[in-house]
């Protein structure tokens, strides 16, 4: 379980390398604030934390999946086009769990590189890329991505920096070696690894008009630092809430584990083994009390919270749910009374507009990373020339705006073509039974 806020830096720094380590192997320097850094390093803590109620796993992945259900993406309209659509479709078909990451630490690199003539893309998460420029549009113009090995004791790193200016574009390989996790080591030469030995050090690229990858951040405000660029967590903003959800969660265990059921007896009732003390049958049972104007037994049934308890934290979860973006009801229960016909247009409106801005920003990363290996195809003539286009398709029930639903499915009522009780049933999300006994009670009553 989560402990104070704050003790997650300590915890989560002491298995990562520092930040000043890595800046200070980085010649051109780390943009990336304190806060920033901090900032990802509990994300990412919080997305992996294994106890409680694992809230910033399940946000992410309900995220990722509302983002890309569905999700159909196709290169088209020549040779090289169809050459990179092979690449491109299993990129596609893989994409729900990068996303998720990206959602869950506030950022994902798609990064396309060339081995033994093939194109494979790389998909960095937040806390193993650090950007060391931007444009002045707040975009990635440099960065270094940190690649790790560990081979016969010794920990190989990888530092490979990618800096566009002016239409010149720059990639640097170096590598260091350690006997500590913890530490970067000495330089060492790129053909000492076996992984690394066909790298170059130095590679000068010319005419190149944006970085050679790709950068997906969800669409939320950055809070921790206001002049940053880069992404925050999609749970960002609920940080503190769900470690109220945990300690909630942990009272309600509590509430069962203190409260269960037990039989309070005087130890005459029972036998005593070598030491004096009470043989009970059941230890977890029995509770033994050596007084003599005691019944021989007394039950103990204390009564249980549950519905205050499981109010409360169901009131955090829609907290947690407004702060994140999603309808209500997407982590918490909603009960009849409060769907209200406005609460629940403007519940799921809120979600339909999350996740629409987040596949704009996942659309915009997918364009980028194909024009870069566009560029790595032209520069290994892996392709003839020739243009590409990018189609996008989304689920429409998702990021369709809610009136346009609403105009369209009220028309088939009047046309006959859909009965009432299912217009209702998708509107308030009830099921068929409760759907067709509302219906009654409202045609009763007209």
């Amino acid at each position: 379980m989560f402990e104070n806020i704050k003790d997650f830096f300590g915890r989560v720094k002491s298995g990562m390398y520092d930040k000043g380590v890595i800046g200070r192997a980085i010649p051109e320097g780390i943009a990336v604030s304190n806060e920033m850094n901090d900032a990802v390093e509990l994300w990412s803590a919080m997305f992996e934390e294994k106890s409680g109620l694992q809230l910033p796993a399940a946000i992410s992945f309900e995220m990722a999946r509302l983002i890309t259900v569905e999700m159909k993406s196709v290169i088209s309209g020549s040779s090289r086009a169809e050459y990179l659509n092979g690449i491109y479709s299993n990129v596609i078909e893989n994409i729900r769990i990068p996303v998720e990451y990206g959602c869950a630490k506030g950022g994902l690199v798609l990064k396309p590189y060339v081995s033994k003539g093939k194109i494979f893309v790389d998909f960095i998460q937040a806390d193993s890329f650090f950007p060391i420029s931007f444009d002045s549009a707040g975009k990635i113009s440099g960065a270094v991505f940190v690649q790790s090995l560990m081979k016969n004791g010794r920990y190989y790193t990888r530092f490979e920096g990618h800096q566009l200016k002016d239409g010149i574009y720059e990639i640097s390989n170096r590598a260091f070696c350690s006997h500590t996790r913890n530490s970067i080591g000495k330089p060492i030469g790129l053909s000492e690894v076996e992984e690394w030995k066909e790298l170059s050090e130095k590679l000068v690229l010319n005419n190149i008009l944006h970085p050679l990858f790709g950068y997906f951040k969800p669409a939320i405000a950055n809070t921790v630092d206001t002049s940053s660029p880069l992404g925050v967590s999609v749970f960002a903003n609920a940080v503190n809430l769900i470690e109220d959800a945990n300690c909630q969660y942990e009272r309600f265990l509590w509430e069962f584990e203190s409260g269960e059921r037990a039989l309070i007896a005087n130890t005459m009732a029972f036998k005593r083994d070598r030491d004096g003390k009470p043989k009970l049958p059941d230890r977890r049972l029995y509770r033994t009390l050596d007084v003599e104007d005691m019944d021989f037994f007394r039950e103990w049934s204390p009564q249980i919270r549950e519905e205050q308890l499981s109010k409360g934290l169901n009131r955090i979860f829609r907290q947690i749910e407004f702060n994140c973006g999603f309808a209500y009801g997407t982590l918490s229960e909603v009960s009849d009374s409060e769907k209200t016909a406005e609460e629940v247009r403007a519940s799921k409106q809120r979600s339909y507009a999350t996740v629409a801005d987040n596949q704009k920003a996942l659309k915009n990363a997918l364009t980028e990373l194909v024009y870069a290996m566009d560029v790595w195809c032209t520069l290994y003539s892996l392709a003839p020339k020739g243009d590409y286009g990018i189609s996008f398709e989304f689920d429409d029930s998702i990021a369709a705006d809610r009136k346009t639903q609403f105009e369209e499915k009220q028309a088939m009522v009047a046309c006959g073509i859909m009965a009432p009780w299912e217009f209702r049933a998708w509107y308030f999300g009830e099921d068929e039974e409760t759907a067709k006994k509302n219906v009654s009670l409202c045609t009763e009553k007209n």
